[in-house]
C-alpha cells in the first residue's frame, strides 16, 4: 500500500532543515581545502611591503672600460729583396722559428756567377794598382837622380791614383754582388710565431711580389685603446705620479685574461672625430693566448680602493633633474633622496653626495611608492640589487 503524499508547505520545511544542517558542514570542507594563506585576506588599507639595503662604505676601486685591440711588439713582414725563383719552403705554417732559422731561398746561381765577375775585376784592379805604384815608385828614384822629368813622375802619380780608384770601385761592386747573393737566403730577423707562407716554391718573386709570410713576437703584447678626456686627467695623474693605472682584459667568450697589464703611454695627440686619445697598456703573454688584431674590452682601475659609500645599482632611478633613491627612515615613511654619482661598477653605485651610511634603501618594490607614503620595510635577501653573473 502506497504511502500518502506529504503536503508541498511540509516539504519545502523538512527541505530547509536539512540545507541549514548541511551549510556549516560544506564550510568546513571547503575551508580546508584551501591553500595555507588563502583563507584570511589582508585589511585593503595595509601598507605595502618594499626590500630595502642599507647604505654601506666599502672599499671599491673606480673602473672604466674600453674597446681595445691587440698589437704585438715584434712583427716582422718576409719580402723578397732580389728577383729569382723561389725554392723549397724551410718551416711549416703556423710553428715558432727561431732568429736566424732559413726560411725560404731565391735561386741563388745568376747571383753566384756576379759575385764571381765582380771577384775577378777586383782581382784585376788590385793587380794594376800593384804594377802602378811601382811605377810611381820606380819614376821617384829617376826624378831624385834627375834621370827623370816631373812631368813623368806627376803622369804615374795620376795612373797610381786611377788605379787605386778602380780597385775602391771594384770592391764596392763586389760587395753589393755579395750583398745581392746574401739576399736569395730569407731568414728569420727575430723569434716568434710565422704565418702562413703566401707564395708557393716555383713562383717569380721579386720586391714587388709582396709579403711571403709574417713572424709576430707574441711573447709581451701591447693594447691600444682611446680614453676620453675627462677620464684621461686621472690617467696622466696617475703617470706623472708614478703609480700606472692597472689595466685588465676581458675576452669574447666573457671571461677575465689572469695577467693584469700596465699603461705606459699616452699618444700626444687628440682624435677630433672621438674627442679621446690613444693609450696603450703592456701585457705579458706568456701563454700566447693573446693574438694580433684581437679586439678585447679593457677595464681600467684604480690602484688604491678607497672607501665608498655603495648601494646597488638596482636602487637608482632617474628623472629629469637627475638620479634618485628612496629611503624608509625609523618610521616606516618613504623619503626620495637626490644622489650624486662617482661611478658604477659591478653593480654597484658609488655615490658621492645624498645617503649617509646605514640609510634604508629601496632595492625592490620602488615602483609603488611615492614620498611620503608609510610602507612596510624588509631586509633584502644578500643577492637582492645585485646584478645576475
Amino acid at each position: 500500500m502506497l504511502p500518502e503524499r506529504l503536503p508541498d508547505n511540509e516539504i519545502r520545511a523538512i527541505v530547509r532543515c536539512g540545507l541549514r544542517r548541511l551549510v556549516p558542514v560544506l564550510v568546513l570542507v571547503i575551508a580546508s581545502a584551501l591553500p595555507a594563506g588563502a583563507q584570511t585576506k589582508p585589511p585593503e588599507n595595509a601598507p605595502p611591503v618594499v626590500l630595502v639595503r642599507p647604505a654601506e662604505l666599502r672599499p671599491l676601486a673606480p673602473q672604466s672600460e674600453y674597446v681595445g685591440r691587440i698589437a704585438v711588439f715584434d712583427k716582422v713582414e718576409l719580402r723578397a729583396r732580389v728577383k729569382g725563383t723561389l725554392g723549397k719552403r724551410e718551416f711549416s705554417d703556423g710553428t715558432k722559428v727561431t732568429e736566424g732559422q732559413l726560411l725560404f731561398t731565391i735561386e741563388p746561381a745568376p747571383y753566384r756567377i756576379a759575385v764571381d765577375q765582380k771577384r775577378a775585376l777586383r782581382d784585376g784592379a788590385r793587380a794594376a794598382l800593384i804594377n802602378a805604384e811601382a811605377q810611381l815608385k820606380r819614376t821617384a828614384e829617376l826624378l831624385r837622380t834627375s834621370n827623370a822629368s816631373q812631368v813623368v813622375y806627376d803622369q804615374r802619380l795620376s795612373e797610381q791614383l786611377q788605379a787605386k780608384a778602380t780597385l775602391d770601385d771594384a770592391e764596392a761592386q763586389l760587395e753589393d754582388a755579395e750583398l745581392q747573393l746574401s739576399y736569395t737566403k730569407i731568414t728569420a730577423p727575430i723569434a716568434g710565431l710565422i704565418g702562413r707562407a703566401t707564395v708557393s716554391p716555383g713562383n717569380i718573386v721579386g720586391p714587388e711580389a709582396g709579403i711571403l709570410a709574417t713572424i709576430v713576437n707574441e711573447r709581451q703584447i701591447r693594447v691600444l685603446f682611446s680614453v676620453s678626456q675627462a677620464e684621461l686627467l686621472n690617467v696622466r695623474r696617475d703617470l706623472r705620479a708614478g703609480e700606472p693605472l692597472s689595466v685588465r682584459l676581458r675576452l669574447a667568450d666573457g671571461k677575465l685574461y689572469p695577467e693584469k697589464g700596465k699603461v705606459d703611454f699616452i699618444d700626444v695627440a687628440v682624435d677630433p672625430n672621438t674627442d679621446g686619445q690613444m693609450a696603450r697598456a703592456v701585457f705579458d703573454n706568456a701563454d700566447e693566448l693573446l693574438t694580433d688584431g684581437q679586439t678585447v674590452r679593457v677595464i681600467v682601475e684604480g690602484n688604491e680602493p678607497a672607501k665608498t659609500m655603495v648601494v646597488p645599482q638596482s636602487a637608482m632611478a632617474i628623472d629629469q633633474t637627475g638620479p634618485y633613491v628612496y629611503v624608509v627612515d625609523g618610521k616606516g615613511v618613504v623619503e626620495q633622496r637626490r644622489i650624486t654619482i662617482e661611478f658604477v661598477r659591478d653593480g654597484m653605485i658609488a655615490v658621492a653626495s645624498g645617503l649617509k651610511e646605514g640609510d634604508r634603501v629601496i632595492v625592490q618594490g620602488q615602483q609603488r611608492v611615492r614620498a611620503g607614503m608609510a610602507v612596510e620595510a624588509q631586509p633584502a635577501p644578500a643577492a637582492a640589487g645585485q646584478p645576475k653573473r
